[in-house]
């Protein structure tokens, strides 16, 4: 078996340490992680946190940018799997209440973003953030358009901001109260792609 080059060798420490650090920041919050805890825990020195990340912050957006795009990715994966409009907005809706208010993420997305206040950094990358996922949103609304033959009711760009903005209220409220149901959201959707007549 062949020995793990350097860059193979960096890449997987980089990778055990956002694994510990998801974890750490999604159990305990972002204040409450401590750099020390998360090297021990993922085997390693804090020298190899600071070889791989600047600082806490650069480390936090590493773990908020993954779970972000693996969110993005399931819901690609869920509206490219319907037969039919009804069944994509539904599969959405399912996964709308699995995951709209998730606590843990939800949480620490609110708990990072009020760091923003005090630090232009972390508010321009987490404005630069939002800005890409509405993109994909807007994109994921031409597709599924072009796809079943109908015009959106709204522009798509306009769509996205409305989607991601009525996501994250419902979010916030749904990590508070969870009985609260994710179908406005489904609901938006499904009002957004009808079929004008």
């Amino acid at each position: 078996m062949a020995r793990p080059t350097r860059r193979e060798t960096q890449a997987r420490t980089r990778e055990d340490l956002l694994a510990t650090a998801a974890e750490h920041f999604l159990e305990r919050g972002y204040a409450a992680a401590s750099l020390d805890q998360i090297a021990e825990d993922a085997g390693y020195s804090k020298g190899a946190v600071y070889s791989n990340f600047r600082n806490k912050d650069e480390l936090c957006f590493a773990v908020l940018d993954r779970i972000r795009a693996e969110r993005m990715g399931e819901i690609a994966a869920t509206l490219e799997a319907g037969a039919s409009l009804d069944d994509v907005v539904a599969a959405f809706g399912a996964w709308a209440e699995r995951t709209i208010g998730d606590r843990r993420w939800t949480l620490l997305e609110i708990e990072f973003s009020v760091r923003s206040r005090h630090n232009e950094e972390i508010r321009s990358r987490i404005a630069a953030g939002a800005a890409g996922v509405r993109t994909l949103i807007a994109e994921l609304i031409r597709s599924l358009a072009d796809r079943f033959g109908v015009t959106p009711t709204m522009d798509p760009g306009q769509a996205s901001t409305m989607l991601l903005g009525l996501g994250i209220g419902l979010g916030l409220q749904r990590a508070i109260s969870p009985e609260l149901s994710a179908a406005a959201l489904t609901d938006a959707v499904r009002a957004l792609m009808r079929p004008r007549r």
